[in-house]
């Protein structure tokens, strides 16, 4: 099998076919669920994690109220 070369005009074929194709469209953002919790990973320094632990079962929630408190909400 022979391998053939592009031409000039084949090249510019290409090139032209490259710069005017569409770019795809962007992928929708998930639909947000009111009341919905976001699992995610966070740092908080020791004394902090035990000031709201010290509390009992639901300190995540009072972490949460502090958060939401904290951003204005």
């Amino acid at each position: 099998m022979t391998r053939r070369t592009p031409d000039s005009r084949q090249l510019a074929e290409m090139a032209f076919k490259a710069a005017t194709a569409k770019a795809a469209p962007d992928l929708p953002k998930a639909p947000s669920i009111p009341g919905a919790k976001e699992l995610v990973s966070l740092r908080i320094d020791r004394d902090v994690l035990d000031f709201f632990q010290d509390g009992g079962p639901g300190w995540q929630e009072r972490i949460n109220d502090a958060l939401r408190a904290a951003a204005g909400k």
